[in-house]
């Protein structure tokens, strides 16, 4: 089978990881896969070596759309995909009106997201619904949420939850150690991670005044986050304000967010928003204990094996660290154990591939019964 992937782009963030991880593994089973993505630069890339890597370079200037419209219709005339796969917004808007005027045997259209902007983009998804074959989000809430946004019609959008990689994201006592003893953390302190991009979605704001009252009664706990984004150095700055130097550690973009899960002790996502976060999954299956807000995806992921508390709630985020903290030792890998098997029972990487290719080739109309 041949299959075009369609990103917006490929920064660093969850749907772009998950693309490249699905495009990898869909290779090694012998389709050919190319990717295309909107703007920006490719930061995030499939290891395939035979996986051609297109960029768009379209821009928010009417020749720019033109440009990436006319790029993309050329790209598929001369890919000749089975499969069209798009991926965000930006680029399940695109292919749909591309397809006005080029021939797709099947485009799958593919949201990540709760919250995928305002108004008149859940006007232009409804509006262009019908040049879709099938539409999908991460979620079960996310398709509940742009039904009620009037985005799709009822029934129309399935959910195909996130894989994760459970061979990447494991435990390992070893490489634990060896990267607290890099990081000079000593055996008393604790680490809380976070990872994720600097965004209004993340909430980085509740999660730093939650961990302010989290070091004043744990005060050798640390908090290292990961990512980057524009709203780093706001953060920094808030940071500051709340007397959190020397106990707050930005690690900007990292490309060993694995062994960093493996080095900390409990996972925290703080955000307001959210689709699946590929993010907490990959902790889960590293046996994290896990902290989440109750947003999006976050409850179906989670399950019972850690702790969910309201978004926007710095409150019960801190006793909810504090909570995670105090576990026993036996506790603790009781509940990380928990946590990475219902990843691999329910949202391994394998999993998802083989329900993308059930839906590539299934009849149509699709729904949640026949999939």
């Amino acid at each position: 089978m041949r299959i075009l992937f369609v990103i917006t782009g490929l920064g660093l963030g969850g749907a772009e990881r998950q693309v490249a991880d699905v495009v990898d593994r869909l290779t090694e089973k012998g389709h050919v896969v190319a990717v295309a993505f909107l703007t920006g630069r490719a930061q995030v890339i499939p290891a395939a070596p035979s996986v051609g890597v297109h960029a768009l370079n379209m821009s928010k200037t009417p020749w720019g759309f033109l440009r990436g419209y006319f790029r993309l219709r050329k790209l598929i005339r001369s890919f000749r995909p089975d499969v069209i796969h798009s991926h965000m917004v930006h680029a399940n808007l695109l292919c749909r009106l591309v397809r006005l005027c080029v021939f797709m045997p099947r485009l799958v259209c593919t949201a990540h997201s709760t919250n995928e902007g305002g108004r008149l983009r859940m006007f232009l998804y409804r509006l262009t619904d019908g040049l879709a074959d099938i539409s999908t989000n991460v979620s079960h809430e996310a398709v509940t949420a742009f039904e009620a946004l009037g985005a799709v019609p009822l029934g129309r959008m399935l959910a195909v939850s996130n894989g994760i990689d459970c061979e990447c994201f494991r435990p390992d006592t070893a490489t634990k150690q060896e990267v607290r003893r890099t990081a000079g953390i000593d055996g008393k302190q604790r680490i809380i991670l976070a990872v994720g991009r600097f965004d209004l979605a993340k909430d980085y704001p509740n999660l730093l005044h939650a961990f302010g009252q989290v070091i004043n009664k744990i005060p050798e706990v640390r908090l290292w986050i990961a990512g980057d984004g524009p709203l780093r150095c706001r953060m920094e700055g808030l940071s500051n304000e709340l007397g959190l130097s020397g106990t707050v550690s930005f690690l900007g973009a990292r490309n060993d967010v694995p062994n960093l899960m493996r080095a900390a002790d409990v996972f925290v996502l703080s955000s307001a928003w959210e689709g699946l976060p590929l993010v907490l999954g990959e902790a889960m299956a590293s046996s994290l204990i896990a902290v989440a807000t109750d947003c999006g995806g976050v409850r179906e992921l989670l399950g019972d094996a850690g702790f969910l508390v309201p978004p926007r709630d710095s409150e019960a985020l801190s006793l909810a660290m504090e909570k995670s903290l105090a576990l026993l030792p036996e506790e603790a890998l009781c509940l990380g154990c928990k946590a990475r098997e219902r990843i691999l029972a329910q949202y391994s990487l394998e999993k998802t591939v083989e329900m993308w290719e059930r839906i590539y080739v299934s009849p149509l109309p699709l729904s949640d019964e026949n999939r």
